[in-house]
C-alpha cells in the first residue's frame, strides 16, 4: 500500500507540519478520512519559490530529450501506483473507478504525447534569417528566433479531474515540457490523490537527475497559498480550470503585481446546443436520448457539459420532448465531487427554476446509494423569456440543463446573439440547413472555441487539432488551448538571437539543424525538411 504522506512537498523534500491543517472528505459516505494535510506556511512559500526560481536556470538548459525522459519517468511512476490511486481518488471524488480509469489513461497519454514533441522539437518554432552583409544600403544582420520557457509557472489542481487536469495534468505537463518549473497548489477537495500523484512525480525527477526545486507541491483548505503564489515576483505564469469568479480573482491579482503576469483561467461554459428544424423532424427520438446522456454524463461534473439546448416549436418538438424526458428520469442519481458542489448545485438548479415563467421538465427517479446525490434535472423555458432574463444564461455546474423553446428560427437566432463566450457550441442540423441559416452559424462560430456538428460536446479529444478554450468569460484568453500539443504554447515566449556564432547558438538555431526550420535566403522564405 502506497502511503500518503498528508503534508507539504517543497523540492524534493517534505515540509515541517504548519498550524492549520484539514482533512480529506470523502463525498459518498460523508465522512472524513484519516490523514491529516498541513497548509503551508507564509516561509514554505517563499522557500518552495526560491527553490524553483533556482532551478529554472539549470532545468531550462535540459536538453529536450532529457525533460522527454522526465516526462515518460512520470508515467511510469504514476502507472506504478496501481489501484491505490483509483481506489483514493473514488474515495475523494465519489468517481467510479472506471471513470479514473480513462482518466489515468489520458493523462498518461498528455504526458507522453509532450515526451514525443520534445523529440520531435518543431513546436520551438525556430526560424532563421541569414546574414546578406553585401546588402545595400546596410547589410542584413543574421537574425534566429524560437521559443524559449518563461520561469517557474503556478498550477491550480481542478477539482472535477483528479489526475488529468491537476498535478500531472493539463497544466503541469506543457509547463514541465517546456521547460519551466512547477508549484502545485493541491487541490482540497482530493489531498491524497494529489500526495501519491506529487510522489510519483519527484521520483521521476530524482530518477532523471531533474535539479532540486523542479516541482513543488503545497496544500491549503482556504485562498492564502494560491493567492501568495501568485503574487510571489518568482512566478512567471498560472495555470488555472475552476470557476469564473475564481478565474478572475486570480486574474486580477497577477495583474496587480509590479510585473503582471499571465493567468491562463479556464472558467466555465454552458456549452449551447442549437438544433435546427428539418434535423428535429427527422431524428427527434434519438436526439432526446443522446442530449440526455450528454447533460447526465458524470454527474454533470464537466466543463463541456451542455448547459443550454435550443430547439424551434415545430415538427418533431413534442417527441423529442418525451424522448429526452424519459432518459432523464431514467437517469440514476451520481455522487457529486464534494459536499459544496452538490448544495451549490441544488442552489442554482432550484434559482433556475424560480425564475419566471421557466417550469421543471424531468428530473432523476432513479436513487442511487450514497450522500452528496445529484439528480439529472431538465427544465423548460421559452425563447423570449430566455432573452430577457441574464440569469438563464448562467452555468449551473451539474446534471442540468435548460430547453430554449423558439417559435422560429428567427427568435432561435435572437436568443444566440445573447450568448457569451463558450468553450463549445454544438449545431444539430442537416447539411442542407447551414446554409439555410448563415446568421445562426456565423454567431455559433462567433462564441466558440470548438464547434461541433452532430455531435455532443462532452468527451474531449487529446489531439494537436482540439482548441480546448474559448472566448471570454470561457477563458482569459481565446488564443490558447488547455489541452493538446498547442498547450505548450501558454508557458513560453519568443527570443530572437542577433549575430551570435553558431557554435553558441541553442542546438535548435544552429547551422545543420533541418528541424521545423524556416530559412530566408536572399529574402525569399523557404521550408527545411522536417523530419
Amino acid at each position: 500500500m502506497t502511503t500518503i504522506q498528508g503534508k507539504n512537498f517543497i523540492g524534493y523534500t517534505l515540509s515541517s507540519e504548519g498550524e492549520k491543517h484539514f482533512k480529506a472528505y470523502a463525498p459518498a459516505t460523508d465522512s472524513y478520512l484519516p490523514e491529516t494535510f498541513h497548509c503551508a506556511t507564509t516561509g514554505e512559500v517563499d522557500q518552495t519559490m526560491a527553490l524553483a526560481e533556482k532551478a529554472f536556470d539549470s532545468y531550462s538548459q535540459v536538453p529536450a530529450a532529457g525533460r522527454a525522459a522526465f516526462l515518460i519517468a512520470i508515467t511510469e511512476e504514476i502507472m506504478a501506483l496501481g489501484d491505490d490511486l483509483l481506489e483514493r481518488a473514488s474515495q475523494e471524488t465519489g468517481l467510479p473507478i472506471a471513470r479514473l480509469q480513462g482518466e489515468r489513461t489520458r493523462t498518461i497519454n498528455q504526458l507522453t504525447q509532450f515526451a514525443e514533441l520534445l523529440r520531435e522539437g518543431s513546436w520551438v518554432e525556430a526560424s532563421i534569417d541569414t546574414a546578406l552583409p553585401d546588402r545595400t544600403p546596410v547589410p542584413k544582420p543574421d537574425i534566429r528566433k524560437m521559443l524559449v520557457p518563461v520561469g517557474p509557472v503556478i498550477v491550480f489542481g481542478s477539482s472535477n479531474f483528479p489526475l488529468a487536469y491537476s498535478v500531472a495534468g493539463v497544466d503541469s505537463g506543457p509547463a514541465l515540457a517546456a521547460g519551466n518549473p512547477v508549484v502545485v497548489k493541491a487541490h482540497p477537495a482530493h489531498p491524497g490523490v494529489s500526495d501519491l500523484t506529487a510522489q510519483a512525480v519527484v521520483r521521476a525527477a530524482q530518477r532523471t537527475g531533474m535539479p532540486e526545486g523542479t516541482f513543488s507541491m503545497l496544500y491549503d483548505d482556504g485562498f492564502e497559498v494560491g493567492t501568495a503564489l501568485v503574487k510571489h515576483p518568482a512566478s512567471k505564469a498560472v495555470g488555472f480550470t475552476g470557476s469564473y469568479k475564481g478565474g478572475m480573482a486570480l486574474y486580477r491579482l497577477a495583474q496587480e503585481r509590479e510585473e503582471p503576469i499571465p493567468v491562463f483561467a479556464e472558467m466555465g461554459s454552458v456549452n449551447p446546443i442549437i438544433v435546427l428544424p428539418q434535423y428535429l423532424k427527422n431524428n427527434a427520438a434519438q436526439l432526446g436520448k443522446t442530449l440526455a446522456v450528454s447533460v447526465s454524463l458524470g454527474a454533470g461534473q464537466f466543463c463541456t457539459n451542455p448547459g443550454l439546448v435550443f430547439i424551434t416549436n415545430t415538427e418533431g418538438l413534442e417527441t423529442f420532448q418525451n424522448a429526452y424526458k424519459a432518459e432523464i428520469m431514467n437517469t440514476p442519481s451520481a455522487t457529486m465531487l464534494t459536499a459544496g458542489i452538490c448544495k451549490n448545485y441544488n442552489k442554482l438548479r432550484g434559482e433556475t427554476l424560480e425564475q419566471p415563467e421557466v417550469s421543471s421538465l424531468a428530473i432523476s427517479t432513479v436513487h442511487s446509494e450514497g450522500e452528496n446525490q445529484a439528480e439529472a434535472s431538465i427544465a423548460l423555458v421559452s425563447g423570449q423569456n430566455f432573452i430577457a432574463n441574464p440569469k438563464l444564461h448562467e452555468e449551473v455546474f451539474g446534471p442540468f440543463s435548460l430547453l430554449v423553446v423558439c417559435e422560429d428560427t428567427n427568435e432561435l437566432q435572437e436568443a444566440v446573439a445573447h450568448l457569451k463566450g463558450q468553450l463549445t457550441a454544438t449545431l444539430i442540423a442537416e447539411e442542407a440547413e447551414v446554409t439555410a441559416y448563415p446568421g445562426i452559424v456565423r454567431q455559433l462560430a462567433k462564441i466558440s472555441g470548438r464547434f461541433i456538428m452532430n455531435g455532443v460536446p462532452t468527451g474531449v479529444e487529446v489531439c494537436p487539432s482540439i482548441h480546448h478554450g474559448g472566448p471570454f468569460p470561457a477563458t482569459a484568453d481565446a488564443k490558447f488551448t488547455s489541452v493538446g500539443r498547442h498547450s505548450i504554447l501558454r508557458f513560453v515566449r519568443p527570443q530572437s538571437f542577433q549575430n551570435w556564432p553558431d557554435a553558441l547558438l541553442p542546438d535548435e538555431l544552429k547551422n545543420g539543424n533541418p528541424l521545423g526550420i524556416f530559412r530566408l535566403v536572399d529574402n525569399v522564405q523557404t521550408r527545411e525538411s522536417v523530419r
